[in-house]
C-alpha cells in the first residue's frame, strides 16, 4: 500500500513540476510573439563565463538570457528572472529591443496572497523605455503600490540590477 501511494505521489509531483514549466514557457512564448509582433521566432541562449557572472549584480545561469531573432534579423533579448516577495519569490520576464531598451516587463508567476498588483500592466508599463543608463528609484520614478511595498521594492531593485548587468555584458561585447 505504501509503495502505491509513494508512486502516485511521485508521478503527481513530476506532472505538476513539468506542467508548471510548460505553462511558464507558454507565457514567455506569448509575450515574445506579441511584443515583437512576429508569428515565429527563434532564440539562442547567451552563455556567460563564470568569470563575467561574478561581476554582474543580476542572477544569470545557463538559460535565462536569450537572444531573440527571426531568420533575417535580431529582434532583441529576453531575461527570465526571480525576485523575492515577502515569504516567497516571483518569476518575471524583461524583453529588450536590439538597442537594449526595455520593451516589456511581465510578472510570470506570483506566489503570494498579497502584493500581486505588481503584475498589472499599468504598473509594469513604467519600465518600458528604460535604458542601460537609467536608475530606478522607488517612490520617485517608480510608483508605490499600497499593500505591495516589498514586491515593488524587490522588482525595482531587480530591474536596476538587470540594467547594470546588461550594461556590463554590452560593454564586454557579450550582447
Amino acid at each position: 500500500m505504501n509503495f502505491k501511494f509513494g508512486l502516485i505521489l511521485f508521478v503527481s509531483l513530476i506532472t505538476l513540476f513539468f506542467g508548471l514549466h510548460k505553462d511558464l514557457n507558454k507565457k514567455i512564448d506569448k509575450e515574445i510573439i506579441t511584443t515583437y509582433n512576429v508569428e515565429t521566432y527563434s532564440y539562442n541562449v547567451i552563455t556567460i563565463s563564470q568569470e563575467v557572472v561574478k561581476e554582474l549584480t543580476a542572477k544569470f545561469d545557463n538559460n535565462n538570457l536569450l537572444k531573440i531573432h527571426t531568420k533575417d534579423e535580431l529582434l532583441g533579448y529576453a531575461y527570465i528572472g526571480k525576485a523575492p516577495s515577502k515569504t516567497d519569490e516571483f518569476d518575471y520576464l524583461v524583453l529588450f529591443d536590439k538597442d537594449l531598451i526595455i520593451m516589456k516587463s511581465k510578472i510570470l508567476i506570483y506566489r503570494e496572497d498579497y502584493g500581486g498588483e505588481i503584475g498589472s500592466k499599468r504598473w509594469l508599463k513604467q519600465f518600458i523605455g528604460k535604458t542601460l543608463t537609467d536608475e530606478l528609484v522607488y517612490g520617485d520614478n517608480i510608483a508605490a503600490i499600497s499593500g505591495a511595498t516589498i514586491s515593488v521594492k524587490s522588482m525595482t531593485l531587480a530591474i536596476n540590477k538587470l540594467l547594470q548587468s546588461i550594461k556590463i555584458l554590452h560593454n564586454k561585447n557579450i550582447i
